[in-house]
């Protein structure tokens, strides 16, 4: 059925159900279409609408001229999109009119409609598989998921997953930023120590946490995760780009994680979405039949694990007195259920990790070389913010280390270092904190826009921090 016919029997189906007593409102919703379609047909008896329809069959497609080339194409490449077809008209003809992208499509359309080309993309051939032997693969992969957290706002969380290829036993481990390389290694050697052994092979994506680069076939891991690999003596596979067949075990655990265990649950904290995962893989998700090979995953495992490597671990991430804990962009830590905060800048893009442990009472927090960042006094109080007031200042720096560190992110460098001083004339006491507040709003509009606002605000002698942040955001 095409077009014309539609609006034929769109004609006759409005005008029926206006003599059943509906209202163009609800025509038009029973329809689904838009009210003035249903009000301009009412308007037209049976040989005004044919009259109609007859000038829609005679009207001349804008694009009517490229027919043949777009025939053509469609013929040789019957695969080909819309969207390619608007470059390939582009390239082709350098003077082809401004239209809509919806015009190209529906002309594509019209042409497969006219010339029967329908759209045929290429298959993949795929064979069944044999089941790998125990202990011989795992499979390794990433996924992120926004939650609701209990003051109602949405708390993105990042998760790693590894599943025993044989008895598709699973381990799930969360962190509430971007994993690195070394999150990526302490999860590693979590889940080992939950399978209880090492698998022989594990197959991961091309990820950059793990390779730098390929070159020509070669795989170019990062340092320190090929140094982790040498100490855990596991072989490493990566799959080809575009290819997920190949670790498919994998990625779907990683969709059961999310519709099964994350769907509609509310973010506490990071320690708690940690425990109730581990609470979760034991009573559901290594404990139900899996729904390919019917059979428990924990049954299966228990067989497995004697043919799995046995484990050792070859890092202090996971002795309970040494654990490494990612920095909140507030330059803070979750630590059992509590908010410890560190100091201003601590926290740098695109993740931060610190190592934390307690002594006599004390919550003593470290940079990754074992070096006393800060320490708190432990809170006792579930949710409770420990904030040392002292933390809200960065002292790395002199002032005028920092303003000369600001002005070099402008483009007029001269600029705004006379400007960042003549705000310190005029506020002494809160220039640490004016700077920083610029600072963040350089992060947040960019430099095009900031020094935009710097030009702005010299030409009007604006020397107010707030309201230099209010020019550049309008």
């Amino acid at each position: 059925m095409n077009r014309y016919q539609n609006k034929l029997f769109m004609y006759y189906d409005i005008h029926r159900l206006h003599r059943e007593g509906m209202s163009i409102t609800q025509i038009a919703k029973y329809i689904v279409a838009d009210w003035r379609t249903v009000k301009k047909y009412l308007s037209m008896n049976e040989r005004e609408h044919e009259a109609y329809l007859d000038s829609l069959e005679k009207r001349k497609r804008e694009l009517s001229d490229y027919e043949y080339f777009v025939k053509e194409k469609l013929t040789q490449y019957p695969d080909t999109s819309a969207a390619q077809m608007l470059d390939w008209l582009k390239e082709r003809y350098p003077d082809f009119p401004k239209v809509n992208s919806k015009t190209v499509y529906n002309f594509v359309m019209h042409i497969r409609h006219e010339y029967n080309i329908p759209k045929i993309s290429p298959t993949r051939e795929y064979f069944i598989v044999d089941e790998l032997p125990q202990g011989k693969q795992a499979q390794v992969d990433f996924g992120e998921y926004n939650m609701r957290s209990t003051d109602g706002k949405r708390k993105k969380v990042y998760f790693f997953t590894m599943v025993l290829s044989y008895s598709r036993f699973k381990y799930v481990r969360f962190v509430d930023c971007p994993f690195t390389s070394a999150l990526a290694i302490e999860a590693h050697e979590r889940a080992f120590k939950f399978f209880e052994g090492i698998p022989k092979e594990i197959v991961y994506d091309q990820d950059k946490v793990f390779m730098n680069n390929e070159n020509h076939g070669d795989l170019i891991l990062v340092e320190q995760f090929q140094s982790y690999v040498t100490q855990q003596r596991f072989a490493i596979y990566f799959c080809r780009k575009a290819d997920p067949e190949t670790k498919g075990k994998v990625e779907n655990v990683v969709k059961y994680v999310k519709q099964n265990f994350l769907y509609n649950r509310i973010y506490n904290a990071l320690e708690t979405l940690n425990t109730e995962t581990l609470a979760w893989l034991g009573r559901t998700a290594n404990q139900m039949p899996h729904g390919t090979i019917k059979q428990v995953p924990y049954d299966l495992w228990f067989e497995e694990k004697d043919k799995l490597a046995p484990y050792v671990p070859v890092s202090l991430l996971l002795d309970p007195e040494y654990i490494l804990y990612p920095v909140r962009p507030d330059n803070s830590i979750s630590y059992k259920s509590c908010f410890y905060s560190l100091p201003q800048g601590t926290y740098k893009k695109p993740c931060t990790n610190v190592i934390v442990k307690e002594e006599n009472g004390f919550v003593v927090i470290c940079d990754t070389d074992n070096k006393e960042i800060c320490r708190h006094k432990k809170s006792t109080i579930a949710g409770k913010k420990v904030i040392n007031t002292d933390h809200k200042r960065d002292k790395t720096k002199r002032i005028n280390d920092f303003i000369e560190d600001l002005a070099k992110c402008f483009e007029n460098t001269q600029d705004a270092t006379l400007y960042l001083k003549e705000i310190k004339r005029h506020k002494p006491r809160y220039i640490r904190d004016k700077i920083i507040l610029i600072k963040d709003a350089f992060e947040k509009y960019g430099e095009g826009i900031m020094n935009k606002a710097l030009a702005y605000c010299m030409d009007n002698q604006i020397y107010s921090t707030t309201d230099f942040i209010a020019v550049a955001d309008n």
